[in-house]
């Protein structure tokens, strides 16, 4: 395979891209000079040497100072007391942005598919269940909101999520219908966000 087809496959790798799409990136990039090139190779390569895990939620932050906390799990000043389960990173980023939340957050990785084939991520099921548990016995966890996207799959992990919360004894909520039926969680405004949050059921 040439070297246009095999970085087009990869492209086509990404959340979202299709052939025509993965195509444009590629010539794309060869329309750029040297630098430009050698630039983007470098962040590539030194990405995960820059970027890590925070070990409480998940979520992906820039390192600083050895820290194994994110700067939100690292806030004294956030609410213990609400845990906000999304799916992916891109919509903690949007609940941030909104200014509507200021509680814990857990990246469960992806949501449970309603067609068994599609579930190719590795999800914090296991996590998930690890953290409310021992969260729920010291008394700092009141309830989990489920913040998960207004489609199929949302909807069936956050039916997944309440059995196997539901032992647990917390509160488990989740986001009211500001958000409309098929629509991404990553792509919501700011006050749709903040309807939804606001309107929130059990």
């Amino acid at each position: 395979m040439d070297s246009f087809n095999k970085l087009s496959d990869l492209f086509r790798q990404f959340p979202g891209i299709g052939p025509r799409q993965a195509k444009r990136f590629v010539f794309f990039l060869l329309s750029r000079d040297k630098e430009y090139l050698e630039e983007l190779n470098t962040l590539v390569a030194n990405l995960k040497d820059h970027i890590v895990q925070c070990k409480e939620c998940f979520r992906f932050f820039q390192k600083k100072n050895g820290s194994t906390l994110c700067p939100i799990c690292a806030d004294p000043n956030r609410d213990t007391g609400e845990l906000m389960v999304v799916a992916k990173d891109t919509d903690l980023e949007a609940l941030e942005k909104s200014n509507t939340y200021f509680g814990k957050y857990f990246v469960l990785g992806g949501t449970i598919a309603l067609v068994e084939k599609k579930n190719g991520e590795k999800l914090r099921l296991a996590e998930i269940q690890t953290r409310v548990a021992k969260e729920a016995k010291n008394g700092t966890l009141k309830e989990i909101i489920l913040a998960l996207s207004a489609n199929p799959d949302g909807e069936h992990t956050a039916d997944e999520l309440k059995r196997l919360l539901a032992p647990l004894s917390v509160k488990v909520s989740t986001l009211g219908r500001g958000l409309s039926t098929g629509s991404e969680l990553e792509y919501a405004d700011k006050e749709t966000l903040k309807s939804a949050l606001k309107n929130r059921s059990v």
